[in-house]
């Protein structure tokens, strides 16, 4: 198992020191604007691979790797640990190659590599959304976020899918469908998309309904 391994490279580090706090400050990091291409690895690998003709498995391979992240939270803490070495960082690498899978002209080698260096390997979850996001506009795509209490089935989210690419928030553009689930929705669900929110959860109507007693007492 991936993680597994990356642990076993990690684990000494991660004895040693607070690896989630490590992990929250890369992320402060990586939320402020970079001013230098060597220290945006979304941009600097959605450059490359677009210039190599291989963008749609570079992105193909980083959504691998988001996937695997987010599957396994303990996974961003032990990557983002200080004191890996650099024998560590690269057995790192070469793990994340492999769950990644293809990798044209060492572009995906590369954006890791450039993270590992600038001691950023902590934050590639972060760093693998904004790379969808960047994905999502060169396809002219819009993300469509459904938020539901329970999980919902392939019909439901077909179903709203059709309603909202008919609506003005669509804005005439593909729709990425992304779903989350969050039981203290109660009922129902909130989309967003385009900026926008539509609550029509449970718990909002509840909120709205004890607003409307406060306010008559």
């Amino acid at each position: 198992m991936m993680s597994a391994r990356v642990a076993r490279s990690g684990l000494r580090a991660a004895q040693q020191f607070s690896a989630p706090r490590a992990a929250v400050n890369s992320l402060r990091t990586y939320a402020t604007p970079a001013q230098d291409a060597s220290v945006n690895p979304p941009r600097r690998s959605y450059t490359a691979s677009s210039k190599s003709s291989a963008l749609d498995q570079t992105a193909k391979a980083i959504a691998a790797l988001g996937q695997t992240l987010k599957a396994d939270p303990k996974l961003g803490a032990i990557l983002g640990a200080p004191t890996l070495t650099h024998a560590d960082k690269l057995q790192v690498v070469a793990e994340l190659q492999k769950v990644a899978g293809a990798d044209k002209g060492d572009i995906l080698k590369n954006f890791l590599l450039t993270l590992a260096e600038n001691n950023r390997l902590g934050s590639l979850e972060t760093v693998c959304e904004k790379f969808a996001t960047l994905m999502s506009a060169h396809r002219g795509e819009i993300e469509l976020n459904i938020t539901s209490a329970q999980e919902l089935d392939s019909k439901t989210i077909s179903r709203l899918e059709k309603a909202v690419a008919k609506s003005e928030y669509s804005q005439g553009k593909k729709l990425k469908i992304v779903t989350a689930v969050n039981p203290d929705l109660v009922g129902g669900l909130v989309v967003d998309i385009g900026g926008r929110t539509i609550d029509l959860s449970v718990s909002a109507k509840i909120a709205k309904m004890n607003k409307a007693l406060t306010d008559a007492l």
